[in-house]
C-alpha cells in the first residue's frame, strides 16, 4: 500500500544519519572554564586543554567537548586518528554527526550525583553527573561481545564505585536513536523513558570530525533544511489551491441547486404567507382589543375569591391608549397587609406578568392604593371564548 502524501508532508525531514563511534576508544577529561565565558570562548579554552592534555596535536585527533553556558567546567574527548581504519572513516560519509556513543545522553536534564549506564557489546560506559549541568566523569569498562551476565553486573558495580557519590543510576539496556528532525536548532536523542536535546551549537561541538569539514556540513545540512520548508510550503500552497478549485466548483453546484429548488418552491411559498398574513388580520380584529370586564374577573376570581374583604375598590380604569392588557385599580382598606398580600396572590397567576401596588395616604389602619395589573398578550380572550393560561 501505498503511502498516503499527507503522512509524508506530516513526518518533516528523516532523522539524521548519525555515526555512533566506541567509547573505548576514547579518553574523557573534565577541564575548567569560566563561568562567564562566551561559546567561542569555551570552545577556545577546550581545544587549549586538549592540547595540553593530549601527547598529540589536534590535527592528528578526531576529539570534541561539552559544555553549557554558565558552567564551570568542560567535557572534552579525544582519540588518535590513527586508532580508526580507512574503512571506518570511509563509513562516515554522508553522516550529520560523528561522536562517540555516550555523548548521546549529554543533552539529557540531570539532577546532581546522577549516573547513566550505557550498554553496548564491547563494554559498559559511565557518565556521572556531580552537578545538573556538565558531566564530570565519563569511564568505560571494556568487556567481550559473549561476556556473560555476571561479569556485565560486576563491571557495573565496579563502575558505580570509580565514579562515586551516585543518589541516583538510570541503565540504558538500548542506544538511543535519533529522531525525525523538526528543527534544524536541536538534534534530540530518544530511548525507553529517556529522552537528551542537544543544541545545533553543542551537537556540532561533540562531532569528532575535521571543524573545517564540519563547518562545510553544516552550511550544506541549512541548505538542506532550507529546500525541505520551500518544497513544503509549495506542496501546501498547491494543495490550498487544488482545494479552493474544488470549493468553488462545489459552491456553484450548490447554488445552482438551491436556484432550482427557490424557484420550484416560490409560489407555494408565496401562497402560504399570503394565507398566514390573512389569518394573522383576522385574528387581530377577533382578539386584540381592549377587554376590561375579562381583565376585571382575572382578578376578582368568578367567586370573588382572590379578592380579600377588606379591600374596596373605588374605580378602575382601562385605556387602550395605556395598553390593551393594562387595568388600573383604586382603592382603599383596613388592613394594608393584605393589600400586600394580594398583590403576591395576583403575581402568581398564571395569566399575568407584572401586578405592583402604591399606597396613597395611610392614616392608622386606614390605607389608600393604586393597584396596576399588567397581563400576558393573549393570555385572556373574549367572555365565551376558552381562557388560554401561560406561564
Amino acid at each position: 500500500m501505498c503511502a498516503s502524501p499527507f503522512r509524508l508532508l506530516r513526518a518533516g525531514p528523516p532523522p539524521p544519519k548519525v555515526a555512533f563511534l566506541s567509547d573505548a576508544l576514547f579518553f574523557t577529561r573534565s577541564v575548567p572554564v569560566a563561568r562567564e565565558a562566551t561559546p567561542v570562548e569555551a570552545a577556545t579554552q577546550a581545544e587549549l586543554a586538549l592540547e595540553s592534555l593530549s601527547p598529540f596535536p589536534l590535527a592528528q585527533l578526531y576529539y570534541g567537548w561539552f559544555w553549557a553556558p554558565g558552567a564551570e567546567s568542560a567535557l572534552v574527548f579525544g582519540s588518535y586518528r590513527r586508532r580508526f581504519t580507512g574503512e571506518q572513516v570511509a563509513a562516515w560519509d554522508g553522516a550529520e554527526l560523528v561522536l562517540p556513543a555516550f555523548c548521546a545522553v549529554l543533552g539529557a536534564r540531570m539532577e546532581p550525583a546522577t549516573t547513566v549506564i550505557l550498554s553496548a557489546t564491547d563494554g559498559l560506559t559511565a557518565v556521572h553527573w556531580e552537578e545538573a549541568s556538565v558531566p564530570a566523569r565519563v569511564i568505560h569498562a571494556p568487556l567481550l561481545p559473549d561476556a556473560t551476565e555476571d561479569a556485565r553486573a560486576q563491571a557495573r558495580e565496579a563502575l558505580l564505585r570509580d565514579v562515586g557519590g551516585s543518589k541516583k543510576v538510570i541503565d540504558l539496556v538500548s542506544p538511543l536513536t535519533a529522531e525525525p528532525a523538526t528543527s534544524d536548532r536541536e538534534v534530540v536523542f530518544r530511548g525507553p523513558d529517556f529522552v537528551s536535546r542537544l543544541s545545533a551549537s553543542a551537537a556540532a561541538a561533540l562531532d569528532v570530525r575535521d571543524k573545517t569539514e564540519l563547518a562545510a556540513l553544516r552550511g550544506a545540512r541549512q541548505r538542506d533544511v532550507l529546500l525541505w520548508r520551500i518544497m513544503l510550503g509549495a506542496a501546501a500552497a498547491l494543495l490550498l489551491l487544488v482545494v479552493g478549485e474544488f470549493a468553488l466548483i462545489g459552491g456553484r453546484e450548490w447554488q445552482k441547486v438551491r436556484t432550482r429548488q427557490y424557484n420550484a418552491q416560490k409560489p407555494l411559498v408565496d401562497k402560504i404567507a399570503n394565507i398566514h398574513e390573512l389569518t394573522n388580520r383576522i385574528e387581530d380584529l377577533a382578539t386584540k382589543r381592549l377587554l376590561p370586564m375579562e381583565m376585571v374577573g382575572q382578578i376578582v376570581g368568578e367567586n370573588l375569591e382572590r379578592k380579600p374583604q377588606e379591600i374596596q375598590f373605588t374605580r378602575m380604569v382601562a385605556d387602550q391608549s395605556r395598553g390593551l392588557y393594562m387595568i388600573i385599580v383604586d382603592g382603599k382598606s383596613n388592613s394594608p397587609a393584605q393589600v400586600t398580600a394580594y398583590e403576591t396572590t395576583l403575581k402568581n397567576l398564571p395569566t399575568v406578568q407584572s401586578a405592583e401596588v402604591k399606597f396613597g395616604q395611610v392614616t392608622g389602619e386606614r390605607a389608600t392604593f393604586t393597584l396596576t395589573v399588567i397581563f400576558k398578550p393573549g393570555s385572556i380572550n373574549p367572555i365565551g371564548n376558552t381562557v388560554v393560561s401561560s406561564r
